[in-house]
């Protein structure tokens, strides 16, 4: 765990402490940004009959882009969202849901997935490594449009980029010395960038609070939920990010600290079901700004990608 955090806060916001090996990594760094660089401009993107919008991010970890995908989904209809499926115990193809219809198991689709095929009843998911096949699929199912998930880097999909920035960046360099996926330069090819209140905003509440409450996630960079969580929470445990949860253990835990309930995020929930613990969910929701939508809106009218 202090060598998940530690690495985590050089990332993020690194300290005097983290540069010596930010450093020693920075040759890595710099090979694997020029490698990234080639690879954008050297493949060729596909072009597809429908449209599609990519919603992904510049730096490792998360920035929200589940809760903005499914903030934009709601507002069309025949959409199918691609996902990787990250943190799944399946391969290959997944359908996860069919217009609001569940298919699968968490297991299979992994805990964002699932949760996007349980918040969009008017849409569908499928997870797949390879999107080229789940694009098919989705043309096969009738979509109207698709919306990937985490597809900045798909550099040969010809897509509207929507790239979701944080807040701030105190790291610039990329990966494994610092949190960049790519060059920083890399973002002007989003066509849309957009960061909280400039793009959208976000409502964060607490559903069934209690006393003493443990925060237990398992997400990545989870102190970026430290400005949302009340008084009453009394313990923080992290997981790895996508991790599963055993009912058991976080009983234990309830036990241990005289708790009482496990406050966790709408991701973290989706692993819980049927757990006989009391659940306390931050529920996390984003207002996309009108311009944003109109401007979907447009490309889908334009009709440039067919």
């Amino acid at each position: 765990m202090f060598i998940r955090l530690f690495f985590e806060e050089m990332l993020f916001s690194p300290k005097w402490y983290h540069w010596p090996i930010i450093i020693l990594l920075f040759p890595l760094s710099l090979l694997y940004g020029v490698s990234m660089w080639i690879r954008r401009k050297c493949i060729k993107k596909n072009e597809y009959t429908l449209p599609i919008v990519s919603v992904g991010n510049l730096i490792v970890g998360g920035t929200g882009k589940t809760p903005f995908v499914i903030a934009l989904v709601s507002r069309f209809d025949n959409v199918v969202v691609i996902s990787r499926g990250y943190g799944r115990k399946s391969k290959g193809l997944v359908e996860v849901s069919y217009q609001g219809k569940i298919l699968t198991d968490v297991n299979k689709s992994g805990d964002e997935a699932m949760l996007m095929a349980l918040s969009l009843p008017k849409a569908s998911v499928i997870v797949s490594e390879d999107r080229t096949l789940a694009i098919t699929r989705a043309k096969e199912l009738g979509a109207t449009l698709i919306v990937l998930d985490d597809g900045f880097n798909r550099v040969d999909i010809k897509k509207y980029e929507i790239l979701l920035e944080p807040p701030k960046i105190e790291n610039y360099l990329t990966f494994p010395a610092g949190p960049l996926r790519e060059f920083y330069f890399t973002r002007n090819n989003a066509e849309n960038r957009v960061k909280e209140n400039e793009g959208f905003s976000r409502e964060v509440k607490i559903e069934n609070p209690t006393t003493r409450m443990i925060l237990l996630t398992a997400i990545s960079n989870p102190k970026r939920l430290d400005e949302y969580l009340p008084p009453s929470v009394i313990k923080k445990i992290y997981y790895e990010d996508h991790a599963y949860f055993d009912e058991e253990v976080l009983k234990q835990y309830l036990k241990t600290y005289n708790a009482t309930s496990i406050l966790c995020t709408s991701k973290d929930r989706v692993k819980m079901k049927g757990f006989d613990i009391p659940i306390s969910e931050m529920k996390l929701k984003f207002i996309i700004d009108d311009a944003i939508i109109a401007q979907i809106k447009a490309y889908i009218e334009q009709g440039t990608h067919r």
